[in-house]
């Protein structure tokens, strides 16, 4: 893979480049090449995430403690800096000029510095672009009240999927939205909503410290980064009883585990209540995985969809939730898809590998027996 042509080729000359060379060059090569991720870490050269896979820029040389050192401390405040020494981890978004925004994570490994850089596009996508179930997420994005959940694992595509969401809301209804964000990611501007913006320890101390005031604040559309621990699952849950529209993202995998993931992150005697609270207030949940493409370039998404008809209300209500995943196989008249069943399609579709679908299937056999009949 050709990433890069650096002047100078000579191990003689290869230090010069880390003195020519500063963190904005390899942000701008990293929109440059489409890559989603870029890695500053000692021993390597800096390491693209292209398509999913791992690259080093080509024919710069692996980077020193000095070197990580100095790419990364170039673009902190005196302020991020006290605190990345003191917490020895930091999140903040980073914005380029003519380049890009990007999320931004420092932290120490081996007792050096380390970073890994997310890009993310100042241009919001709509479902058509993200090829998401168009009418399927524009109805649940124009539910009143209740719980969306978008879920997957990190680098899924849940706050791309999140910002769509938003932003049709935005520009569909005059409604105050507020967001509670680490760090803030997409850019929104006002449209017919009035829409704010808040970043964790920029704005607020915590998610669950901003879910505390934010009914006294008049939303009407609340979207919260990450469901983190049991402070801030509650507040959501309640501030989805009492009218609102709630968004927010957990790091799970199916749709199952996520219902579980919500009840288990409270202590027993408290489970009960909250199988009926969540029962009563989730609308629908999407587990996203991005798989490589079997075209060219690029990505395609999977999602697993749920969405809360009463039959799935009552197994929540019920702890039967193991149950929910024979009810999406049989509810594609709702809309609803097992991960197993939108695989399937990619296939088909001839935009993924059978090997991909294999690979991430839930039910292997049964994959089996679709792929090779």
């Amino acid at each position: 893979m050709i990433f890069v042509k650096f002047k100078y080729m000579h191990e003689s000359r290869q230090r010069r480049i880390r003195s020519v060379i500063d963190i904005t060059d390899l942000l701008k090569l990293t929109v440059e090449k489409d890559a989603s991720d870029l890695h500053i870490v000692v021993g390597r050269p800096p390491v693209l995430r292209v398509d999913g896979i791992l690259h080093d820029v080509e024919d710069m040389p692996p980077l020193s403690a000095a070197d990580t050192h100095r790419f990364i401390y170039s673009i902190l405040t005196d302020l991020q800096k006290q605190k990345f020494e003191e917490k020895k981890e930091l999140d903040f978004s980073l914005s380029i000029s003519n380049i890009a925004r990007f999320r931004v994570n420092v932290h120490f490994q081996r007792g050096s510095v380390a970073s890994a850089f997310r890009v993310i596009l100042s241009k919001i996508r709509n479902f058509e672009e993200l090829s998401l179930p168009k009418t399927l997420c524009e109805t649940l994005a124009r539910r009143p009240f209740g719980l969306i959940m978008i879920t997957g694992p990190t680098g899924s595509g849940k706050s791309t999927t999140l910002a769509a969401m938003v932003d049709l809301i935005n520009r569909e209804r005059e409604c105050h939205i507020i967001t509670i964000e680490d760090p803030i990611e997409y850019l929104h501007s006002h449209k017919k909503a009035l829409i704010e913006q808040r970043e964790v320890n920029e704005d607020t101390f915590s998610f669950a410290n901003a879910l505390k005031y934010v009914l006294r604040q008049d939303p009407d559309v609340i979207m919260v980064g990450e469901m983190r621990d049991l402070e801030t699952i509650g507040a959501a849950i309640t501030a989805a009883e009492t009218g609102h529209l709630v968004f927010s993202t957990l790091h799970t995998v199916d749709v199952v585990q996520t219902m579980d993931r919500i009840i288990d992150v409270f202590p027993p005697y408290q489970q009960d209540q909250i199988r009926i609270q969540l029962a009563g207030v989730i609308e629908g949940v999407l587990c996203q995985k991005l798989l490589p493409s079997s075209m060219a370039r690029g990505r395609e998404i999977s999602v697993e969809i749920m969405i809360a008809t009463e039959a799935i209300r009552s197994l929540i209500r019920e702890g039967k939730t193991h149950q929910i995943y024979a009810m999406l196989e049989a509810g594609g008249k709702y809309g609803m898809q097992t991960m197993d069943r939108a695989l399937i399609n990619l296939y088909k579709k001839g935009r993924i590998k059978k090997e991909m679908a294999l690979m991430n299937a839930k039910n292997l056999d049964e994959m089996k027996r679709h792929l090779f009949s």
